[in-house]
């Protein structure tokens, strides 16, 4: 098949020549999949449903594909719906600065198509982010009675005679 077509053949019987003589050599015998009907796809996307079977074997996501101000609206949407799955609000602070500076590196040389892209605001991502969090009931369910917790202001001499007083009920 390496052997380059004559000049004075048309493409269409070289083709058919190339075919007729891998036939008679078997190159189609035993295939994977012989007498098998073809795997069927939606009416509505057949011209598309090769894209989505090669970026499924390639292990490729199609939003990969989508021109720069587009994928970066995604991420905007991703992030305000997993924000609370961070761990920290400095993982919120840098996960939202890193997408504005690409959002910022694509306003400067913009290319796709002219969509408006405005900066993620980090206050609000930060407000979501404390909303979604766990909030104790009470100081016992904290882990630590409320009590013991020392006042940030006591010197370390008045704290320890606060915890050798013996409270009114015990002494009677």
């Amino acid at each position: 098949m390496t052997e380059r077509k004559p000049p004075e053949i048309s493409f269409a019987s070289w083709i058919d020549q190339q075919i007729n003589e891998a036939a008679e050599r078997g190159a189609f015998d035993n295939l994977p999949g012989a007498g098998k009907p073809l795997p069927k796809r939606g009416e509505a996307d057949d011209g598309q449903a090769w894209l989505r079977d090669k970026l499924r074997r390639e292990g490729v996501s199609a939003e990969e594909l989508l021109p720069t101000p587009l994928r970066l609206r995604k991420e905007v949407e991703r992030l305000t719906d997993t924000v609370q799955d961070l761990r920290s609000e400095q993982d919120v602070r840098e996960v939202v600065k890193g997408l504005n500076q690409r959002i910022l590196a694509w306003r400067r040389i913009p290319e796709g198509p002219p969509v408006y892209l405005p900066l993620v605001d980090e206050e609000t991502m930060v407000a979501r982010w404390r909303d979604a969090q766990p909030r104790p009931s009470s100081p016992a369910q904290a882990g630590t009675p409320a009590r013991d917790v020392p006042s940030p202001r006591l010197r370390w001499w008045h704290r320890l005679s606060r915890r050798r007083r013996v409270p009114p009920s015990v002494s009677q």
